[in-house]
């Protein structure tokens, strides 16, 4: 009995014309995804990836379970589910559902059967095929009782072109677009709870992500970087492999806290930030930045201090997160594991420059006055030069590249 995967096509089947493509991205995602698990072979039928495992020893089983995990977390499939695959006979389908669906059905009462038949040239139509396969499993299984409205258990019998699947329910898939159909674009990253959820929701939307996090030393610890590169991780495991860029921001703060009113210290701060990384964004062929505001969280998400902060860059800036309070940004961040990171209490480099009362209505022409003081570009071009650029994979690794961020 050969046990593979399932992993069904979310809403990239409504492309039309441009489905293909789609389908491209998603498989070369999925190849990605596997490749440190072992060798898999795949094949794309009727808004369906099969996957199998190259490896027939003892272990197949242990890395098709743990190839069921990665792909369930691959953005593009609406459902993930493993199946035991066999002839189109239905004397072995009916020995395959015995024996794969033994441990299942030992321990529940009801049970009904669907059938798929994708293949029509499959003597039995699909009532057929669950009226044979319920009867085989009634006579084996004497416990059990059929409940077509309410079972705890449902089998699948699925009939397509190169074989019969049999399994006994999907999970969810993590739905969206595949990553690397919409474009790119630049994540600024903190270490708390929003940027993480940003990045995510992005990502589902099919957009392929660097990152930048702005560190303070000697004010910011290492360890405050360790905590965002953990958080790049566990977004990686989402977004595939992205390039995180590690920006040395202590002189800019310094340089603002010693000219600037201190109300406006905050804002003017970000707009240092949106011009770094809209120069890397640009320089990793992007076209937009991502940012974890909520309207009206801190003082410096409002509408009018959004609006002057991002008046600075050129391209477009998306705020996923900008309609959902933190109890909405905090219940994601749970459930893609990045909650127990961010919380952990290393300062980021916002909060320790934060002064007390922050200018919550900030006008464009004060701005341009005080950042009169600097040679922006020479601030700009200086924090980056000196940047560490750290390349995130999907397993988990980190290397650090050489000092350059183009």
């Amino acid at each position: 009995m050969k046990e593979i995967i399932l992993a069904k096509f979310g809403e990239l089947v409504l492309k039309g014309l441009n489905r293909r493509s789609f389908e491209a991205v998603i498989e070369r995602n999925t190849m990605r995804a596997l490749e440190p698990i072992g060798k898999f072979s795949f094949f794309n039928v009727q808004s369906t990836i099969y996957i199998e495992c190259e490896d027939d020893g003892p272990f197949a089983d242990t890395l098709i379970a743990r190839a069921k995990e990665r792909v369930r977390d691959i953005f593009g499939f609406v459902s993930v589910s493993t199946a035991a695959a066999t002839e189109k006979d239905m004397d072995a389908i009916a020995k395959t559902a015995k024996e794969y669906l033994a441990p299942t059905l030992s321990a529940v009462k009801t049970f009904k059967v669907e059938a798929k038949r994708s293949d029509k040239r499959f003597p039995l139509k699909s009532p057929e095929i669950c009226r044979e396969i319920g009867g085989v499993l009634l006579s084996t299984f004497h416990h059990l009782k059929v409940d077509v409205h309410n079972p705890d258990v449902t089998v699948y019998v699925e009939i397509r072109d190169r074989g019969a699947y049999i399994h006994c329910g999907r999970e969810q898939g993590a739905g969206g677009l595949p990553v690397g159909t919409s474009g790119k674009a630049t994540l600024l990253l903190s270490g708390g709870i929003d940027s993480p959820v940003a990045g995510y929701m992005m990502a589902r939307r099919g957009v392929s992500l660097s990152a930048v996090y702005f560190s303070t030393p000697p004010y910011t610890s290492e360890r405050a970087t360790q905590k965002v590169i953990d958080l790049a991780k566990i977004v990686s495991r989402y977004a595939g492999p992205f390039k995180l860029f590690v920006v040395p921001f202590t002189h800019i703060q310094e340089e603002i806290a010693k000219h600037c009113r201190s109300e406006l210290f905050t804002i003017i701060m970000r707009r240092f930030m949106f011009r770094c990384a809209e120069k890397i964004c640009l320089s990793q062929k992007g076209g937009a930045l991502i940012t974890g505001e909520s309207l009206g969280q801190v003082a410096s998400q409002t509408i009018p201090a959004i609006s002057v902060t991002g008046e600075v860059v050129s391209i477009p800036v998306f705020q996923p997160l900008i309609g959902m309070d933190k109890e909405e940004i905090t219940r994601i961040s749970r459930k893609i594991g990045a909650f127990e990171t961010s919380i952990l209490p290393y300062e980021d480099c916002c909060a320790l420059f934060s002064p007390k009362h922050p200018k919550t209505h900030p006008r464009s022409d004060e701005l341009v006055k005080e950042e009169r003081h600097f040679d922006i570009d020479a601030l700009v071009d200086e924090a980056l030069r000196e940047s560490r650029l750290i390349r995130v994979d999907y397993d988990g690794e980190t290397v650090e590249v050489e000092k350059r961020y183009d």
